[in-house]
C-alpha cells in the first residue's frame, strides 16, 4: 500500500523519509503502536550486527557490553538523568517489583495508586499486601493529579505509583504534581511511562520519581525482552529484594561468594542481575539515536496532529472518543473509539488495519510513521460498515455531550 506524497507531510519531519524505516507500514494499516511497535530498519540492522559479530568472532563480549554501556547513557539522556541512575531489566512488570520490593515498606503502612490502572503496576504492589502493606485506590478521572491524591494522605502513606499515560484510554496524568506532592510529604514515588516512552518527553527530575520503570518495545522500537529502571541515585536507602554476583559493589574475582562481600553500589546496578539481553540493548541503541534524529518533541507534535484530525473525523462520523480530548489531558498518540471490540476488531483486521481491541472500545496508537492516510483508511472503513446508523449514533453522540 503506497502512501500518495500529499498525505505525508507535516510540519514537524519528513515523515516520509521515517515511514521508509518501518517496511510493516506498507503492507498494513498499523495503527497498533501501543501494542508493539513495528520493527524498523536501524534496529534490524543493530540485531543483524550482532548476530553477525557472534558468528563470525564467537561473540566480543567486552564490545557488546561498552555498546550496553553507551546505551545506558543514551537512556539517562532520553529521561534526563545520569547514567548510574538506569538499569536493564527484563520489562516494565519486573522494573515495577524490583521497584515496590525496594522501598522499605512495613506493616500498616499505606501506598496510593489509581483505580484501572495497569494491571502490572498495581499486582506488583498488591503482593505487598502479604507485609500487611496497603494499597488503596482512588478514582481514575479525565484529569489526575497532587490534588487528587492529596485527600488520601495520611500519617500511614509511604507512596504513590501510577502510569503517566494510561494504555486504554489514553490519559495524559500530571506526573509533576504528583511528584511535587511527594517531595513535600516525603513519599516515594513510583512511575510507570511504558505507554508515554519514546512520543512523550520524560524528565525524571521533573517528576521528582524515585523510580521510573518501563519496556522497550512501543515507543523505543526494540521487541519484546527488554525493560529499563531509572533509580533516584540518592535514595541510597532503597535496597534490592534479591542479590547477584553482578549486583555488588565488587563482584568476586574468583567466583566465590563471600558473606562480607555483600556491599551494593551507589548505582542502580544494584538491581541488575546477571546477563543481559545484549541483542535488544544494541537494538535500543540503534533506536535511541533514530528517536533523537526525529526530535522526542517533533514526534509528539506529529502525533498530536494527527489526534486532532482523528478526533475531528470522528467528531464528523457522529462516532464517540473515550477518554480526554484536550491536548493538556491526553496522550499524544493513543486514542480509544467508542466501537465495541468484540464487533469491530475482527472487521478492521480483514479490512488491513490493526488496532487493538480495549475495556471500552477499538485503541488506535500511533507511531512515527503514522500519517492522515492511515487515519482516512481507518474512516473510511468505518463510514463503509456503520454508514446507515451514523446520523442516529451522531444524534446519540451530541445528546450525550450535552
Amino acid at each position: 500500500m503506497s502512501v500518495p506524497t500529499e498525505v505525508i507531510m507535516s510540519q514537524h519531519y519528513d515523515v516520509a523519509a521515517v515511514r521508509q524505516n518501518f517496511p510493516a507500514a506498507e503492507h498494513v494499516v498499523y495503527l497498533d503502536s501501543g501494542f508493539q511497535t513495528p520493527l524498523s530498519r536501524p534496529v534490524k540492522e543493530a540485531y543483524e550486527r550482532f548476530l553477525q559479530e557472534g558468528f563470525e568472532t564467537a561473540g566480543p563480549k567486552q564490545v557488546w557490553l561498552n555498546r550496553l554501556e553507551e546505551t545506558r547513557a543514551k537512556v539517562a539522556s532520553l529521561l534526563g538523568a545520569k547514567p548510574h541512575e538506569i538499569a536493564f531489566t527484563k520489562n516494565t512488570s519486573e522494573s515495577m517489583n524490583i521497584a515496590a520490593n525496594a522501598l522499605p515498606l512495613r506493616a500498616g503502612d499505606k501506598v496510593l495508586m489509581i483505580e484501572g490502572d495497569h494491571p502490572n503496576n498495581a499486582y506488583a504492589f498488591l503482593n505487598l499486601q502479604r507485609k500487611g502493606v496497603e494499597i488503596v485506590f482512588i478514582p481514575m478521572t479525565e484529569v489526575v493529579n497532587a490534588e487528587s491524591f492529596r485527600p488520601y494522605i495520611d500519617d500511614r502513606t509511604r507512596a504513590i505509583s501510577m502510569s503517566h499515560v494510561t494504555f486504554h484510554a489514553g490519559h495524559r496524568f500530571d506526573v509533576e504534581s504528583v511528584g511535587g506532592l511527594c517531595a513535600q510529604r516525603d513519599l516515594y514515588f513510583v512511575v510507570d511511562v511504558m505507554q508515554g516512552i519514546g512520543v512523550v518527553p520524560i524528565d525524571a527530575k521533573a517528576m521528582k520519581a524515585t523510580f521510573i520503570g518501563s519496556g522497550t518495545h512501543k515507543g523505543l522500537l526494540v521487541p519484546q525482552g527488554l525493560g529499563l529502571l531509572y533509580w533516584d541515585a540518592t535514595r541510597i536507602e532503597l535496597e534490592p529484594a534479591y542479590l547477584a554476583a553482578a549486583s555488588l559493589a565488587s563482584p568476586p574475582a574468583d567466583f566465590i561468594a563471600r558473606a562480607d562481600n555483600m556491599a551494593l553500589p551507589a548505582t542502580a546496578g544494584r538491581f541488575e542481575l546477571g546477563n543481559f539481553n545484549l541483542p535488544a540493548v544494541q537494538g535500543l541503541g540503534a533506536a535511541l539515536d533514530f528517536i533523537d534524529q526525529v526530535g522526542i518533541e517533533n514526534i509528539q507534535n506529529h502525533c498530536f496532529d494527527l489526534g486532532d484530525d482523528l478526533i475531528a473525523r470522528l467528531d464528523g462520523l457522529g462516532v464517540g472518543l473515550v477518554g480526554p480530548r484536550e491536548r493538556e489531558h491526553r496522550a499524544p498518540h493513543i486514542y480509544v473509539i467508542a466501537l465495541p471490540a468484540a464487533e469491530w476488531l475482527d472487521y478492521f483486521t480483514r479490512t488491513g488495519i490493526r488496532v487493538s481491541p480495549e475495556r471500552d472500545g477499538i485503541r488506535v496508537s500511533f507511531g512515527m510513521f503514522n500519517t492522515t492516510a492511515d487515519i482516512d483508511r481507518l474512516v473510511e472503513a468505518i463510514r463503509a460498515r456503520n454508514a446507515p446508523a451514523m446520523p442516529q449514533a451522531r444524534t446519540a453522540v451530541l445528546s450525550k455531550l450535552g
